[in-house]
């Protein structure tokens, strides 16, 4: 699998990056990026258009109520996941995303700024107040607060260098997606969509 990564801007045609084609045969693919990216609408369009399971890692990690799940058996389920030949895996945890590497056959970051990011999540929790969003474990409606808001923000300077350097890594010899726009988004999901078109009978 050739590897690649795409940053470029919306309108350059992405099929001609390699990542594009990668992404589009891939059985097993790793989706990062702050809270408030848009990882697991990506999760499951691709899903939907790859014919892959999709496990939510937050969904994985909290049980009802918001009580986190013990590391080990956060762990053991990631573990039993990763194992199997078809995935779509989105979530930060970066802890665990050597894990994921080690098992993926392309990955991709949602690289977008911050502010858009807090904008997101804001107006997730407007529209999932009292209940969970579909991505979430059952019995934990949505909720914002300040730690968490403290996380998202500090994020860039926190968490991204290193998540950002091994997916870099990862994409010396694997596909390696890196999106730092809304619409490269878009463009991508495109791509992938008439790449999959059925191919028009030539007359």
């Amino acid at each position: 699998m050739l590897g690649g990564e795409i940053s470029t801007v919306a309108e350059e045609r992405l099929e001609a990056n390699p990542a594009t084609g990668g992404l589009a045969t891939a059985r097993r693919i790793a989706i990062v990026g702050p809270p408030g990216s848009g990882k697991s609408t990506l999760a499951i369009q691709l899903g939907r258009m790859l014919e892959l399971p999709v496990c939510h890692l937050d969904a994985l990690c909290w049980r009802p109520g918001w009580v986190e799940a013990v590391e080990a058996v956060f762990d053991a389920e990631l573990a039993a996941v990763v194992a199997t030949d078809d995935w779509i895996v989105d979530g930060n945890y970066s802890r665990t995303i050597p894990m994921r590497l080690a098992r993926a056959e392309a990955a991709i970051m949602l690289d977008f700024p911050r502010t858009l990011c807090l904008f997101r999540v804001l107006k997730r929790r407007l529209m999932y107040a009292g209940r969970p969003r579909p991505d979430m474990a059952p019995g934990c409606p949505e909720k914002v607060d300040r730690e968490f808001i403290r996380w998202l923000w500090d994020y860039p300077t926190r968490s991204r260098p290193r998540v950002l350097q091994m997916l870099r890594s990862f994409g010396e010899a694997n596909t390696f997606a890196h999106l730092q726009h809304p619409r490269e988004v878009r463009s991508l999901v495109a791509e992938l969509r008439r790449q999959q078109a059925p191919a028009t009978a030539e007359t």
